[in-house]
């Protein structure tokens, strides 16, 4: 199974942590990193914005990908969340192992 990185960002840790158990529940996720508060700058709607946001980094299989991204849109407060995809080409071996058994319930 090809592992991925998906990546998001929420506006607060409340809502970053909501949809990040919901995903280990769901086992649709081995494992989400929720990072430290941080800055983004960005264009929206002809206007440049700023806005303090939490990064999650997601780790699952490609094969999980559109079920992440339903469970991100309906828990997530914003008009056009972020939500890519980032495959992982290398990895230590048992680590990757570990995430395919995680999300395939083994």
């Amino acid at each position: 199974m090809e592992i991925i990185l998906i990546i998001t960002n929420f506006p607060d840790k409340a809502s970053a942590l909501k949809v990040a158990q919901q995903l280990i529940e769901d086992r649709l996720a081995a494992c989400v990193n929720i990072l430290a508060e941080s800055t983004s700058v960005y264009r929206w709607q002809a206007k440049i914005e700023t806005a303090n946001e939490i990064p999650l980094i997601i780790k699952t299989v490609a094969e999980n990908y559109e079920w992440v991204e339903k469970v991100v849109k309906s828990l997530h407060p914003y008009e056009l969340p972020e939500i890519i995809a980032v495959p992982v080409k290398m990895g230590l071996p048992a680590y990757l192992q570990w995430v395919t058994d995680e999300v395939s319930g083994l």
